[in-house]
């Protein structure tokens, strides 16, 4: 063997010791990262080992030591969403604080609009998604409901508010039309469908204004969790008091003055 073929073949060994270019770079944070690029750019249909690996600029396989496969990257993805909504200190009183909650809820949501339904509607196993559950069962134990009503009105503002959102990051007006002519078209087309409840909407239909909708689903459902609750009071009496936090003293939760939650 020459001097020249026993170099050859040592910088052969070396590159062959050596890992991908980027690997040790590698971290679940820049995976994440990329995750959300190719999310960004082409959708969440096109998230794959492979789209995300190119991105980094590393072989699929590496990515594995991170995730487990596409569902891995997705399940990240939407945990780093959840994780870094920015819950705001409750007031004590429910019309501030539950609007607040879902505002939070929304802007985190809908940072990545692409990305908005993995937040939305992925199940997670991680305590990541939790933190906008914690917040909305504080704050209606605080105004006295049993630890069972609480659950029952948390999952109803939940789902009205992924309902409200989904439909602003995947749907728009009823018709699929918001321009004067197809407004008018639709118009004469409906006249005689036999919907005359729908031909007298029509107009309002072919309309979708995302920040209208959303307000008027937070502020209706605002309202029907504070119906619930006078309601539950003026059936029970003094509600149930909330469990002391540690270090605290336990609250004793009175009725509801007006529709603020009130404590004595």
């Amino acid at each position: 063997m020459t001097r020249m073929t026993r170099s050859v073949d040592a910088n052969a060994g070396a590159r062959r010791g050596r890992p991908p270019k980027g690997t040790s770079q590698l971290s679940r944070a820049a995976i994440v990262d990329a995750t959300l690029k190719v999310i960004d750019t082409d959708g969440v249909t096109a998230v794959s080992m492979r789209s995300v690996a190119r991105v980094l600029g590393v072989d699929a396989k590496s990515l594995y030591n991170h995730v487990d496969g596409k569902d891995g990257l997705l399940d990240a993805v939407a945990e780093h969403l959840l994780g870094g909504v920015s819950i705001p200190p409750a007031t004590g009183d429910l019309r501030i604080d539950l609007p607040a909650i879902a505002d939070a809820f929304r802007e985190r949501a809908l940072l990545h609009p692409e990305a908005a339904p993995l937040v939305l509607t992925r199940q997670l196993a991680s305590f990541e998604g939790l933190a906008p559950v914690e917040a909305l069962l504080g704050v209606l134990r605080s105004a006295g409901c049993p630890v069972e009503e609480s659950v029952q009105l948390m999952r109803f503002l939940v789902a009205s508010l992924i309902g409200t959102l989904l439909r602003e990051v995947q749907a728009g007006p009823t018709f699929g039309i918001s321009d004067k002519a197809g407004i008018a078209t639709r118009q004469n087309t409906l006249e005689d469908s036999g919907l005359p409840h729908v031909i007298e909407s029509a107009p309002r239909l072919a309309r979708f204004d995302r920040d209208a909708e959303y307000e008027y689903t937070v502020q209706a459902a605002t309202a029907l969790v504070l119906e619930r609750i006078r309601a539950s009071q003026a059936s029970t009496g003094v509600r149930e008091d909330r469990p002391a936090q540690k270090g605290q003293s336990p609250t004793k939760i009175t009725k509801i003055p007006g529709s603020a939650a009130g404590t004595t």
